[in-house]
C-alpha cells in the first residue's frame, strides 16, 4: 500500500481504544508528546496502516472523515463491532458493486464502512 491515512481526533487514546477494541486493528506504535498526548500512532489492519494523531490547531487539524476497511467476514466483524457498543450507521447491506458491508462511527465522527469490496488498479 502507498496511501496512508492519518486521522486526527481531539481524543485520540479513546480513538485508540475504539479502533483497536470494536474494529479490531492492532497497535504497532504510539509516540506521546511531553504532555503524554499521542503525538504519532500507526495502527494495523492486515498489512496496511492507519496513522493517528492528537488534535493540535495545525494545518493538519481537517475535518471528518469516511474510512474503508476491507474484511473477508463482514457478518462476524459487524457482530464483534455492536457487541463492542459500536455506533452502527448503516446495517449489514449487500451493494449492487458485490460488496457486502456496513458502517460505524467513531467516537469523533469519523464513518468507518467495512465490507468485502477491495478497490485495486488493473
Amino acid at each position: 500500500m502507498s496511501i496512508h491515512v492519518t486521522l486526527k481526533y481531539a481524543d485520540a487514546d479513546a480513538a485508540l481504544a475504539f479502533l483497536t477494541g470494536p474494529l479490531g486493528l492492532t497497535e504497532v506504535q504510539v509516540n506521546r508528546d511531553g504532555a503524554g498526548t499521542i503525538a504519532h500512532a500507526e495502527l494495523a489492519h492486515g498489512t496496511d496502516v492507519l496513522l493517528v494523531g492528537t488534535r493540535n490547531g495545525g494545518e493538519f487539524d481537517t475535518g471528518k472523515a469516511v474510512v474503508y476497511l476491507a474484511v473477508d467476514d463482514p457478518d462476524a466483524h459487524h457482530a464483534r463491532a455492536v457487541a463492542a457498543g459500536a455506533t452502527v450507521v448503516q446495517q449489514l447491506v449487500d451493494q449492487p458493486y458485490g460488496s457486502r458491508e456496513y458502517a460505524v462511527s467513531d467516537p469523533e465522527g469519523n464513518i468507518w464502512s467495512i465490507g468485502t469490496y477491495r478497490p485495486g488498479v488493473s
